[in-house]
């Protein structure tokens, strides 16, 4: 099987804290570490874990952290295929996990791959049984339409919106302000719509429901990548052409198993 994700990576350092300080405050680290992150580059690394192989289209600056990204991607049995760019540097986050292992997000940067770069096998993606996509511009999402099946994050809905691309998948949250969805606000309407709701699982548009995997107190670790690795599960799902019950069931193992694993994908 061949799978394969559009989107962004990031270089991102981690911060586990008691608590997100406020303004003006000075708190201090338990600990700290550094590894490749972002949407796209979990996505990716999820389905590798997956499918034993992953095609990644992204883009990255031509500096060490591009070039420490990619290395650390592949390494994971991603098949990456980056823009580089010395104008604009690889996006960089700073994320603090608090005593809830909850995570706050501060981005650097909006580097996102293009789907206008013919130095990039964009035709590799007609090959592929289910694409996922998490950033991009219109061209790269034309192409990636090329897959059998195309998931889509709801956190690029203006570009969807524009693009007027059919989907077999989106994938909304009903806790995540970026990625909120309402009915009516796609045409053509996706093939399946499913909204995520954390600890309580979560529904499709036609009013199925399904339950979020039991993640035992001593093994969560933070929710850092819970949503993309959620949807990695259910592109490899529905790639599988299996029914959407059993699609949604592997989607949330997948969202379980990043919570029990440190940060991005446990890199170091």
């Amino acid at each position: 099987m061949k799978v394969a994700v559009v989107g962004h990576l990031e270089w991102a350092t981690f911060s586990k804290v008691d608590h997100v300080p406020v303004a003006g405050e000075i708190i201090h680290t338990h600990s700290s570490w550094e590894e490749v992150a972002g949407g796209g580059a979990v996505a990716a690394m999820q389905l590798a874990a997956l499918a034993d192989n992953c095609l990644f289209f992204t883009a990255v600056g031509n500096d060490e952290h591009g070039r420490q990204a990619i290395a650390d991607l592949r390494a994971k049995g991603v098949e990456v295929y980056a823009s580089s760019t010395a104008e604009v540097p690889t996006r960089t986050i700073f994320v603090d996990i608090d005593a809830n292992n909850e995570r706050t997000i501060t981005v650097n940067g909006n580097l996102v791959p293009s789907g206008q770069d013919a130095t990039l096998p964009w035709e590799k993606l007609a090959e592929a049984d289910a694409v996922y996509f998490v950033s991009g511009d219109g061209a790269a999402l034309v192409a990636a339409r090329q897959a059998a099946v195309l998931v889509s994050t709801a956190r690029v809905l203006p570009l969807l919106q524009q693009s007027a691309i059919p989907l077999d998948a989106l994938v909304a949250s009903s806790q995540d302000a970026g990625e909120h969805y309402e009915p009516g606000r796609l045409e053509p309407v996706p093939t399946l719509i499913v909204t995520t709701d954390g600890s309580d699982g979560g529904k499709t548009a036609s009013g199925e429901t399904y339950k979020a995997e039991f993640i035992p107190p001593d093994k969560f670790i933070d929710t850092y990548g819970c949503g993309d690795s959620f949807a990695a599960g259910l592109t490899l799902g529905l790639g599988q052409n299996l029914v959407v019950s059993e699609a949604l069931k592997l989607a949330a193992h997948c969202g379980a198993q990043a919570a029990m694993r440190r940060g991005a994908f446990q890199s170091h």
